[in-house]
């Protein structure tokens, strides 16, 4: 099993890619999950019937709410992991939100919210995840972060979204750097377009729809399992020699120019 008596941190673990991403690692062998969410009525009911599916499969969880832009619910994540389960080893920093939003009108407060969210929230998980990696015996663990193919790519209403996934991606570089000599290492997830809550107003223009999976070589649109296969991937001994590296998930969208 790729994720075999692992202890595993997901952000944005309720619903999602980061909710595939839960049910993948428990299904590959993870001992225990510290799954973060929100913590709104929507989002603690998801978490709820998220744990019922889990602990079937009989997977210790831990479940803590709280906004990722505030630099204390990564704190309380970290010590409520480390309480619980007396370590962690993989984090997938996945907790993200995407307003879709025109340029020249946008308000600044949905850039800075985007912006706390995307990349403020994912500075302060990796660094107070990687603090406990570099402590703990055995020392190191695996980051992911989950960027996008957005990171790579223009979106018309995204100009606040596409620059905090490219952040994502250099984050994870330069803690690929950083964190080495503690046997930590820090790799990309780009997905592509993925049939989530965060997109599912976009796509249900038709036409837009219809686009997008034209796009695609594949021929359809991303599901968050198409995600959480190549993230235990990468959290497992398979990629042990892996970092600082970015994987783009998206269906053959990105090479599909002509």
């Amino acid at each position: 099993m790729l994720a075999l008596n692992r202890i595993v941190c997901i952000t944005g673990a309720s619903r999602g890619i980061g909710r595939a991403c839960a049910l993948e690692f428990a299904k590959h062998g993870a001992s225990g999950l510290v799954l973060h969410y929100f913590g709104d009525e929507e989002t603690e009911n998801e978490f709820q019937s998220l744990r019922q599916e889990l602990e079937k499969q009989e997977v210790r969880v831990m479940g803590v709410p709280g906004d990722i832009a505030d630099s204390k619910t990564s704190t309380k994540i970290v010590e409520a992991g480390v309480e619980a389960f007396g370590r962690i080893d993989v984090l997938v920093s996945n907790a993200g939100i995407c307003p879709f939003a025109e340029f020249l009108t946008m308000p600044h407060t949905t850039w800075e919210r985007t912006r706390q969210v995307n990349l403020d929230g994912s500075f302060y998980i990796v660094q107070a995840v990687a603090n406990q990696m570099k402590t703990q015996m055995p020392q190191g663990g695996s980051i992911i972060g989950v960027s996008s193919i957005s990171a790579l790519v223009g979106g018309e209403y995204q100009c606040h979204y596409t620059p905090t996934k490219a952040g994502i991606l250099s984050l994870m570089q330069s803690c690929a750097i950083a964190l080495g000599k503690y046997n930590i290492r820090a790799n990309a997830v780009l997905p592509g377009t993925i049939a989530t809550d965060i997109n599912k107003e976009d796509l249900a223009d038709e036409k837009k729809r219809e686009y997008t999976v034209n796009r695609t070589v594949l021929g359809r649109l991303g599901a968050p399992d198409d995600i959480s296969g190549p993230v235990v991937f990468l959290a497992s001994d398979l990629a042990k020699y892996v970092t600082g590296a970015s994987l783009l998930v998206d269906g053959g969208l990105f090479v599909n120019l002509q």
